[in-house]
Parts: structure tokens; C-alpha cells; sequence
């Protein structure tokens, strides 16, 4: 097996099957649960989007951002001015819009960033996303550290007739639900397309690529702008959905909350990013409800936990939480010979 082949990995047939009662379960969920649930098991859906656009640099091409948050709250911001005061505009606009707000930002700083490798790679993203992130922060028109509030959600009409109820929590559940399984479906096939596989083969060794003919700028670049239109997808459903946006979703700490759901599941096959996100929120949110023993509030050192969590996995399972399942299925195979 290649080393390509490697770290994208076919998955498992027990992974598959997972995988397969995982949405199995998503589809069902909202027959048995409370709004509170519906809404907060949505904005894990829409932060595995995020993590997976993430991947498709970290994972796939081997670019680790620190700044892919930047692009992220670009598309909400991209919402919350396009949505009128008094009216909810049309996801037919909104959406494309949005999404391709973010698609520019990361077209214009990926040529700059893409130039650079390795630690310096890091450095640039975050600084650029540090920019980014002042730009809103310290400007008033563009809403200040205040940020801005989005009135409606988008409107889904086709030729005057209302296609569905995004102000439904349900409805814009599943909503959400079909962009996560499109967003995996088309990353999954862009995998083993040709460009997928000159991204693998940049990650491992970019100069033999070069050397075979590829343009790998122009292929990181293609990377670096795909990924920032993805996350703008996930930045756009996260600002619908809290109907709020402000600086902190485009500062060092999204990004860095992004990189750890990547790292927890496991890079380079998607559905390590959206194991990482679903299990990164749920131990987030237990942390957060721990309770106080004597007279230390533990759920209120909730940061210690999750970064003993993730120092854990990293040691146990270093190629994330599906890399575990491969490893036992090497152990087994091995016990079997």
C-alpha cells in the first residue's frame, strides 16, 4: 500500500458500517429529542463541515492553518450584511454569496501564504487571520467587538413557493444534515480524483512533484481556496443558525478548535474530522458539567481537562480515533497468524 493510500485511507468495513449507523442515527435523532438537543447536535454538524474543510489542507496537502478560522466568520459576516433589517433575503443569494466571500479572502491570501512552508506556513495564516480578525474588531462600521445580529434566517423560495421553514429547528437540522453529507460525498470522491492525488503527493514530497511537472503552487492554492469556501459554508450555517456573529469566530482560537477536532478523529479521510467534532463537543460540554467537589469547581477548569483529553489521545492513538480501529484490526490479523 502507498504511502498515499496510507493516510487516506479506504476505511474499514467496520468503519464503514459506523459511519453508516452514525447518520442512520443523525436521521432519527430529531423524532426523540428537545429543541435544546436538535440545536446543539446541528451546531456539531456544522462544526464537522468546518473540520472537514480543514482537513483537506492539514490532512490531505499536509498545510497546517492556524488562520482557517478567518474564513469561517467572513461568510457570517457576509450573511449578516446581506439580511435586510425587517425582510429574510434568499438562500439562493445569500448562500452563493457568502461562500464565495470566503472563496476570495482565501484565493487573495493563499497566494501570499502558499509561497511559504512548513513553521512559516503556520506563522502566515494566523498572522493573516490575526488581520482579519482586527479589521472587524477595531472597526465600527463593521460592527466593533459588538459584533452583529442576524434578524431571519434565510428564505427557501422557488418561483414564489416556500420550499421549507429554515426558522424550523428540525427543518433546518436536516438542512444541515444534507449539506454535511454532500460536503463528505464530494471531498470523499475528491480524494481519488487526479487533483486529489497530486495534493497526496504534495504532502509527501513536494519537490519529486515538481519534478514530475505538477505546478504545486497551483494546486496548493486550489487547496487553500476550496478549503476557505468550505469553511465559509460552515461559518454561513453557524451565523443562520445563532442568528449572531461577531470577531471571536474568525480569532486564533476557532482556528485552534478546528485543528484539535481534526487531530482527535484522525486527518486524511474526512470522517476522522466529523468522528473529531462530534466527540470533541460532547467531552467539551461534560467538562463544562462537572461538578464541584469540596471547594474545587472542576467544570470550572474545563480548559484543563479537554487539554489533558486531547494530550491522551494523541499518545494512545496517534493517528486519532479511527486510527484506533485500525490498529485493532492489525492486532487482530496479526493474532491470527
Amino acid at each position: 500500500m502507498s504511502r498515499v493510500k496510507a493516510n487516506i485511507e479506504v476505511l474499514p468495513r467496520s468503519v464503514q458500517v459506523l459511519l453508516a449507523f452514525g447518520l442512520v442515527a443523525l436521521v432519527i435523532f430529531p423524532f426523540s429529542a428537545t429543541d435544546f438537543y436538535i440545536q446543539s447536535v446541528t451546531r456539531m454538524m456544522i462544526l464537522a463541515i468546518f473540520a472537514m474543510s480543514l482537513d483537506l489542507l492539514q490532512g490531505v496537502t499536509g498545510l497546517v492553518s492556524l488562520g482557517h478560522a478567518a474564513f469561517f466568520g467572513l461568510a457570517g459576516y457576509a450573511l449578516a450584511y446581506l439580511m435586510p433589517q425587517n425582510v429574510a433575503a434568499s438562500l439562493w443569494l445569500t448562500l452563493p454569496l457568502a461562500v464565495l466571500a470566503a472563496a476570495l479572502a482565501a484565493l487573495v491570501i493563499g497566494f501570499f501564504v502558499v509561497r511559504t512552508h512548513g513553521i512559516y506556513f503556520i506563522m502566515v495564516t494566523m498572522a493573516f487571520a490575526q488581520m482579519v480578525f482586527y479589521l472587524f474588531f477595531d472597526n465600527k462600521a463593521l460592527g466593533s467587538s459588538d459584533g452583529l445580529y442576524i434578524n431571519f434566517k434565510p428564505s427557501v423560495v422557488l418561483w414564489g413557493w416556500p420550499m421549507m421553514d429554515l426558522d424550523n429547528k428540525t427543518t433546518f437540522y436536516y438542512f444541515v444534515l444534507g449539506a454535511l453529507v454532500l460536503v463528505y460525498a464530494f471531498l470523499r470522491r475528491l480524494l481519488w480524483s487526479p487533483f486529489g492525488r497530486a495534493l497526496g503527493g504534495i504532502r509527501i514530497n513536494e519537490q519529486r512533484m515538481r519534478a514530475l511537472g505538477y505546478t504545486t503552487f497551483g494546486y496548493k492554492l486550489s487547496a487553500f481556496t476550496l478549503a476557505g469556501a468550505l469553511a465559509g459554508l460552515a461559518g454561513f450555517l453557524w451565523a443562520a443558525q445563532t442568528g449572531y456573529i461577531n470577531p471571536e469566530l474568525m480569532g486564533f482560537h476557532m482556528s485552534a478548535h478546528a485543528v484539535m477536532m481534526v487531530i482527535l478523529g484522525g486527518m486524511g479521510n474526512f470522517a476522522g474530522a466529523i468522528v473529531g467534532a462530534f466527540s470533541f463537543e460532547y467531552v467539551l460540554e461534560v467538562f463544562k458539567d462537572l461538578p464541584t467537589l469540596g471547594s474545587i469547581d472542576l467544570g470550572k477548569h474545563w480548559q484543563l481537562w479537554i487539554g489533558l483529553f486531547i494530550v491522551l489521545v494523541v499518545i494512545v492513538a496517534p493517528r486519532g480515533l479511527l486510527g484506533l480501529t485500525q490498529s485493532w484490526r492489525g492486532r487482530r490479523k496479526a493474532g491470527d497468524e
